[in-house]
């Protein structure tokens, strides 16, 4: 079992910057894809941001240019630094990996950004 914590969400006002975690319970962390989603409720899901076990990275076109995704494989995390903040931004945004074929997420980070 594996457990996903994100932390780093808040309330800031559109132009700000948040720096979300993602702390992994197992090492196993460390060499898999991780990915960053988004979803308000009423609203499909997003993937947001994806960073493979060697460091190469995709984002969404939302995001792109704004958002930065990095690990820390010796600590077991991810961060997704958030910059240039939109309102549009506003979400609940989860940590996700699969491990051993198995789907674990976290339980998300609400992001509220004003206008």
């Amino acid at each position: 079992q594996v457990q996903l914590v994100e932390s780093g969400g808040g309330v800031v006002q559109a132009g700000g910057s948040l720096r979300l975690s993602c702390a992994a319970s197992r090492s196993a962390f460390s060499i898999v894809t991780v990915r960053w989603s988004r979803q308000a409720p009423g609203k499909e899901r997003e993937l947001v941001a994806v960073i493979t076990s060697g460091g190469s990275t995709n984002y969404a076109d939302s995001v792109k240019g704004r958002f930065t995704i990095s690990r820390d494989n010796r600590k077991n995390m991810v961060y997704l630094q958030m910059n240039s903040l939109k309102p549009e931004d506003t979400d609940v945004y989860y940590c996700n990996a699969n491990i051993l074929t198995v789907d674990y997420w976290g339980k998300g980070a609400q992001v509220t950004v004003s206008s």
